[in-house]
């Protein structure tokens, strides 16, 4: 019997590739489509989905990771299929931590969206490796230390080392060399614009 997907995506043209894919396929019914993410348990409790492809950022600025940890705390058995193009560092493993089954990057992956919800459906967890690498500078984001991306991501909100430290159990001067370390490395000449790009290019970015 084929799978019902619901399928949550905000922007039209990878929605609308991503319903054709599924309706071409024996394997799987498109039950329904949402652009907001903050819908989606409410839809799931009223209908029959056996899967979700949910990208992180939804309509409205609505966390799909958000509604992936509701969904899989009321509703288990419903397999989530994350997709995104955006590479932020931290996505891969804030999914494995809440449950979703599998983690697919719209623009980087090898491997069929139909394979991977087909795969998800009969048990298996597929993840990249991996975020997809990213010019960044003079380095690529992969040049990057686990803990300078994490600091990096704490600069999006403009506080000073000493406040960043205290949230992440440093001393400021540890983070001082960090953000010495990266801008040495990247090439940039300021914080400011060591942020900025991070942004842009989507390596950090801010939790919803």
């Amino acid at each position: 019997m084929p799978y019902n997907v619901l399928i949550i995506e905000d922007q039209q043209m990878p929605r609308q590739l991503f319903e054709i894919f599924v309706s071409q396929s024996e394997d799987f019914i498109h039950e329904a489509s949402l652009t907001d993410a903050s819908f989606a348990l409410a839809y799931c409790q009223n209908k029959h989905i056996d899967l979700i492809l949910m990208d992180v950022y939804t309509a409205h600025g609505n966390s799909g990771l958000l509604a992936a940890e509701e969904i899989k705390k009321a509703l288990p058995e419903i397999k989530i299929v994350i997709v995104t193009s955006i590479p932020e560092y931290s996505w891969i493993q804030k999914s494995k931590e809440i449950g979703v089954d599998s983690f697919w990057y719209k623009d980087e992956s090898k491997e069929n969206i139909i394979e991977i919800m087909k795969r998800t459906m009969n048990g298996e967890h597929i993840y990249p490796d991996q975020t997809p690498s990213i010019i960044f500078g003079k380095i690529t984001n992969h040049d990057l230390t686990e803990r300078e991306l994490e600091i990096l991501k704490e600069m999006l909100t403009g506080d000073s080392n000493q406040e960043i430290a205290d949230r992440l159990c440093l001393s400021a001067g540890t983070v001082k060399r960090h953000v010495e370390n990266m801008l040495f490395k990247t090439g940039f000449h300021t914080r400011t614009e060591l942020v900025a790009e991070a942004v842009r290019l989507g390596i950090v970015v801010t939790d919803k």
